[in-house]
């Protein structure tokens, strides 16, 4: 079974493109936010965690993750951001490379959607790492529409791996600037192009 990375920039529409990707190779999705977002909100050791080593406010009255002030600390600050990740990322790469062992030998691919991809240096677990792109200003637009203030939008992409970089070490590049038709069409594309290996298998780096 092959296990694919996809990866981008903040709102660059990796998790529409996966879903899109895995309806047409019927394909099995890790979101690597929806598991951070998981462990923030569900596991104790997590959170004690964030409120020790990023912020005794970091959690509401009702023990809700307070991502408003998670943003604010960790943008302002890049230690505490590394420190943020360190709690993190260790048990979000734990899951999927768990998941991708146990699904090693099954049918069908596995898509990671994982935004820090090469931040991280994963492209040696991936058969083939897919980039979604798009213009920086689409990105702020998006970005801000979901309700974060134009400056922290800033913050966050100046925070990530410039989009050129991305694209220049994926196998495959989707660009986004348009509408789900022309991502839709890509997706088609990409799949009918058979240059996408859904039947190599990675070596197992656990």
């Amino acid at each position: 079974m092959s296990v694919i990375g996809i990866t981008g920039g903040i709102a660059s529409g990796k998790s529409t493109f996966c879903r899109m990707l895995a309806d047409r190779i019927n394909a099995e999705i890790f979101d690597a936010d929806a598991e951070a977002r998981m462990l923030l909100e569900r596991n104790p050791e997590v959170r004690e965690a964030v409120i020790r080593e990023i912020s005794t406010a970091a959690y509401d009255e009702n023990g809700e993750p307070d991502r408003a002030e998670i943003r604010r600390v960790i943008f302002a600050d890049p230690c505490a951001k590394a420190r943020l990740e360190e709690i993190l990322h260790p048990r979000v790469r734990e899951r999927w490379m768990a998941l991708a062992a146990e699904k090693r030998e099954a049918n069908g691919p596995l898509l990671v959607d994982i935004p820090l991809l090469f931040e991280n240096h994963l492209e040696s677990h991936f058969v083939s790492v897919i980039t979604l792109a798009c213009s920086r200003e689409t990105q702020i637009q998006r970005v801000v529409a979901r309700g974060v203030e134009a400056q922290v939008a800033e913050l966050i992409l100046a925070a990530q791996t410039p989009t050129l970089e991305k694209i220049t070490r994926a196998n495959f590049v989707i660009w986004n600037d348009g509408c789900l038709e022309a991502l839709e069409s890509q997706a088609d594309e990409l799949v009918k192009s058979g240059r996408l290996d859904l039947h190599q298998v990675a070596p197992p780096r656990l």
